[in-house]
């Protein structure tokens, strides 16, 4: 995968676009959102994650990404959730809802989790 890092620069974590890449292999645009830590299944946790998969669908469908990157403007993409450890039953359930929702915008979702 050709790797290209793209920073946004955010007090929190919630609105920093963690790695923009390019999958040649599938065509794919994809951006990686890492998740160092332990999953806990708190509301604030919850909300958190649906924050940034937020602020990384708006960078995909507001222009933002074709805009830094124009050569990846018009490929299909795809958002990679890194973690270090396993999510809990419900940060699962919440990316299963999310996964059906970047379905609707012709977008896909991976999970990868280390060591797995």
């Amino acid at each position: 995968m050709n790797i290209e890092n793209q920073s946004i620069k955010a007090k929190d974590r919630t609105g920093m676009i963690d790695v923009v890449a390019h999958d040649t292999k599938t065509g794919e645009v994809v951006l990686v959102m890492n998740e160092p830590d332990g999953w806990d299944g708190s509301d604030a946790r919850l909300l958190e994650l649906q924050e940034r998969f937020n602020a990384y669908v708006s960078f995909l469908l507001d222009g933002e990404m074709a805009s830094e990157h124009p050569d990846l403007a018009g490929k299909p993409a795809r958002i990679e959730l890194r973690c270090a450890h396993m999510p809990d039953p419900r940060t699962i359930e919440l990316l299963g809802m999310i996964r059906d929702q970047l379905a609707f915008q012709e977008m896909r979702m991976e999970v990868v989790v280390a060591g797995e």
